[in-house]
């Protein structure tokens, strides 16, 4: 399955290359919802909150209104978590407060599966050059996306895989490393990181895997 996805940041729609370029950048929020809206999920993910310079929350609440979103970008706690799935997310992605000292914080892990329901939460494991990355993909951690979706396991309903290497520039995603991910965990996985045809949607699709695709819509090499 492709889901679209949504970045916002200062209020516009956008996509950046690595997490960190500006590419893309939209005003016109109102087409990409009517674009997107046939699909059965959408990514929305807020970019002010996740580099913690803000937050488009308003925003949020008004596309989950419209859109069947699962919603990420700064979830630090439970109760933001359970705030979301109020306004309205289907499903709530965290990435990176579910690690603490370098390891999974199985703890907090838990407590935001017990605010959301265990087949709400998405854990967003993160890779770059092999080990885990956190704070915006700036902090490497001592583990691979492997270690880490088997030691979370228990405590997310499904994992977003994002292979940060590729992410954004539109050249594919390594199947290798997305197999081996998904080898590590009996949960549903999500796969995202420079996926960009149609062959690629459909051999992770054959696998069992659904696709997040952004830059590749946003900028029509992939017209779904």
């Amino acid at each position: 399955m492709l889901i679209p996805s949504i970045d916002l940041k200062g209020g516009k729609v956008v996509q950046l290359v690595q997490g960190e370029r500006l590419a893309l950048e939209s005003e016109d929020l109102d087409r990409w919802i009517l674009r997107f809206a046939r699909f059965p999920r959408v990514q929305l993910i807020d970019l002010d909150a996740a580099m913690g310079s803000g937050t488009n929350e308003a925003i949020v609440a008004a596309v989950c209104r419209q859109l069947p979103c699962q919603v990420g970008g700064g979830v630090r706690t439970p109760e933001r978590a359970a705030a979301l799935v109020e306004a309205g997310a289907r499903k709530v992605i965290v990435g990176s407060s579910l690690f603490k000292a370098g390891r999974p914080n199985l703890e907090l892990a838990a407590a935001f599966a017990k605010a959301v329901g265990l087949d709400r939460l998405i854990g967003a494991v993160d890779s770059k050059g092999g080990q885990v990355v956190i704070h915006g993909w700036k902090t490497p951690l001592p583990l691979t996306a492997v270690d880490a979706v088997k030691a979370l396991e228990p405590h997310c309903g499904e994992f977003l895989y994002t292979h940060v290497d590729t992410e954004g520039l539109m050249g594919g995603i390594p199947m290798e490393a997305v197999l081996a991910v998904q080898k590590a965990t009996s949960r549903h996985l999500i796969a995202a990181g420079g996926i960009t045809t149609q062959s690629e949607i459909d051999a992770l699709d054959k696998a069992g895997i659904d696709a997040v695709v952004g830059m590749a819509i946003y900028t029509g090499r992939l017209i779904p």
